[in-house]
């Protein structure tokens, strides 16, 4: 899947990229997953309790379930994505611990709740550079998601691992204002912007 935008010679690095992290992930260590969600709760919880979008991860993701365990507990309302046909931006359904998950497109699963507006989104993503692109599967749900509710806070969340020199960009990739690792937090200056 790519944005009917790119560029061919965009197309073909990105997906090298996406091909190269497939491999690099493999050797991430599973601890590696759960200290980045310790670091996402301890920014996260410093702030007034809000509603927000995290994922269900898929395997070889970033496993964000106890962050929603945590989120819930600090009276966060927790959104997970329905993947829409594509085209369509991602639909966010509330998630609580005794969700009843239903299997959704992509091997992705949701939960069987209420449809809300998130005020945070964590964007996943395969990679991402300094300058606050991420590199997602190729869909462009994310881009069209962001697009859509401006008024969202998108956070992004990545393995140091997934770091790249510069991720390719097409003319609908949106640089993200932060993206945590489970090593540090990159904050983009929007003073250039």
């Amino acid at each position: 899947m790519t944005h009917s935008g790119d560029l061919p010679g965009t197309v073909h690095e990105k997906r090298a990229i996406r091909a190269a992290m497939r491999d690099r992930l493999v050797h991430v260590p599973p601890a590696t997953s759960r200290h980045l969600c310790e670091r996402l709760a301890s920014r996260l919880l410093t702030e007034t309790p809000a509603c927000i979008a995290c994922v269900w991860p898929l395997p070889g993701e970033v496993d964000l379930r106890p962050l929603c365990e945590k989120l819930h507990q600090h009276d966060w309302r927790v959104l997970i994505p329905e993947t829409p046909p594509k085209g369509s931006p991602l639909i966010f359904r509330q998630w609580r611990p005794e969700a009843e998950m239903k299997q959704g497109r992509f091997g992705t699963s949701y939960p069987d709740g209420p449809v809300s507006v998130p005020d945070v989104i964590l964007v996943p993503m395969v990679a991402f550079d300094r300058r606050g692109y991420r590199l997602g599967y190729g869909g462009g749900y994310y881009d069209r998601t962001l697009a859509r509710l401006p008024g969202s806070k998108p956070v992004g969340y990545a393995f140091s691992a997934q770091e790249v020199a510069e991720v390719p960009v097409g003319p609908f990739d949106m640089a993200l204002p932060i993206i945590i690792t489970e090593n540090e937090d990159i904050i983009r200056d929007m003073s250039s912007d």
